[in-house]
């Protein structure tokens, strides 16, 4: 071989290790986006929701509408928004959309330990308060909460008649 054979040669396989440098790269880029859209697969509406806590927020809630307000707690299947002065405690289940969330989350084990509070707690909160439960039928019940079981609610309407709601059909609570 001569000398300029030799550098042909040398450029050619050159450039066939640049190319396979550049197909790993791509490969890498690949990987690690794919990686990044299974991690946040993972991500939660209620960690979307932590991560803007403090923030007015505008939610569409199943049987009630657009609710806008300053989103004051979330915890485990619930969020309370404190809207125009009401407090609104909203299940999660029911919110169609949101305007205004933190483009980052919080990871659960990161959140209070108040967050662990379930509905039934947060319910048990307002008893003997006076209170308009909204369904996601859009129906509405009022009276003062009462007992808050399993997976249900107890509300005494006026007149000695008590109602009660199940959890599945609630989509918010206005205090």
């Amino acid at each position: 071989m001569t000398h300029d054979a030799d550098q042909r040669l040398a450029a050619f396989l050159d450039d066939l290790e640049h190319e396979a440098a550049g197909a790993l790269t791509v490969e890498r880029r690949l990987e690690v986006e794919e990686r990044a859209r299974a991690e946040y697969a993972r991500v939660s509406l209620a960690a979307r929701l932590m991560a803007s806590c403090g923030s007015r927020l505008d939610l569409v809630v199943q049987g009630v509408g657009p609710l806008t307000g300053t989103l004051v707690r979330v915890a485990d299947g619930w969020s309370l928004l404190e809207v125009a002065g009401a407090e609104w405690l909203v299940l999660l289940e029911a919110v169609e959309t949101v305007r205004g969330l933190a483009p980052s989350a919080v990871a659960p084990e990161a959140w209070p330990v108040t967050a662990r509070l379930g509905l039934a707690s947060a319910l048990r909160g307002l008893a003997g308060e006076p209170c308009v439960l909204r369904l996601r039928s859009g129906a509405r019940v009022e009276g003062r909460v009462g007992r808050a079981g399993a997976d249900f609610v107890e509300v005494h309407a006026g007149g000695g008649t008590s109602v009660v709601v199940a959890y599945r059909a609630l989509a918010a609570v206005r205090r």
